[in-house]
């Protein structure tokens, strides 16, 4: 898996772009790649998250995307 950081997160689109750790081209990501993520969530801007790319016809497009330490984030809020 990829790793890299949410350079910005829509959440009323739903999609956004990940900065990959290796400096590469920023990935675009959908909510519906997201594990996990509920109705009216989303990422944070600067979220570490680590993810599979597929190439598209538009791009390169985040699959299986999952949030860094998320086990050891609930109940933070």
């Amino acid at each position: 898996m990829a790793q890299g950081t949410v350079k910005w997160f829509d959440a009323e689109k739903g999609y956004g772009f990940i900065a990959p750790e290796d400096g590469t081209e920023d990935v675009f990501v959908h909510k519906s790649n997201v594990e996990g993520m509920s109705y009216g969530e989303g990422l944070d801007d600067g979220e570490d998250v680590e993810y599979d790319v597929e190439e598209t016809d538009k791009g390169l497009s985040a699959i299986n995307v999952q949030r860094s330490g998320a086990a050891g984030s609930a109940g933070a809020f």
